[in-house]
């Protein structure tokens, strides 16, 4: 069976890539590695996500759901200097270099990064966003959005980026059908931004 990104310990060589990336004003500098998603590169639908929303200033608690290399995570720290950033990965190389990225941005102890099953229950979010791991599945993906969309603070949002062929409006339809507010922020590149609130 072929390895991949959602893979909990990649087997893979850890072959190492760095990339640069220019996100909400602030330049970065990404260490990737082969066996997590994005490898040597910003991927497209996270590079529509930041061209297409930003961050609300107001934001204490935040979290990059499916952090892999942690650009996400580390953005976020750097456009919210008083927030407290969680990265929660399955993928055990994912979440070092989302440490070591986040570190080398200056996040400091601002930074969480853990396992699913490692975020303390007691932790809500102002806002979660992601690039979810479409290809774990259906059913697997409806149940990571049933699971964390359920620690969104009151007046938080979540804000996902999906492609329109990987089923982005079914799963806006089916965000809907369960009860969340669901809206589309933006679409560009095959790739649907969207906003979801608690009603």
């Amino acid at each position: 069976m072929s390895e991949h990104y959602f893979t909990a310990r990649p087997a893979s060589v850890p072959r190492a890539a760095g990339f640069e990336a220019s996100i909400w004003g602030h330049r970065l500098r990404v260490q990737s590695a082969a066996g997590v998603f994005s490898h040597g590169r910003l991927d497209l639908g996270t590079r529509v996500l930041v061209r297409s929303v930003r961050p609300s200033a107001s934001a204490r608690t935040v979290l990059d759901l499916g952090c892999g290399t942690g650009v996400l995570a580390t953005a976020l720290g750097l456009a919210l200097p008083r927030a407290q950033v969680w990265a929660v990965d399955v993928n055990e190389r994912a979440r070092e270099l989302t440490v070591a990225n986040g570190c080398a941005a200056g996040l400091g102890d601002r930074l969480h990064v853990c396992a699913p099953d490692e975020v303390p229950g007691d932790v809500g979010f102002d806002e979660i966003w992601s690039n979810p791991p479409i290809r774990i599945g259906k059913p697997a993906v409806r149940d990571l959005f049933a699971r964390w969309l359920l620690r969104l603070a009151d007046g938080g949002r979540a804000v996902l980026v999906i492609g329109r062929n990987l089923g982005a409006d079914s799963y806006q339809r089916w965000l809907v059908q369960q009860g969340w507010a669901c809206d589309r922020l933006a679409g560009a590149k095959g790739f649907r931004v969207l906003e979801v609130r608690r009603r």
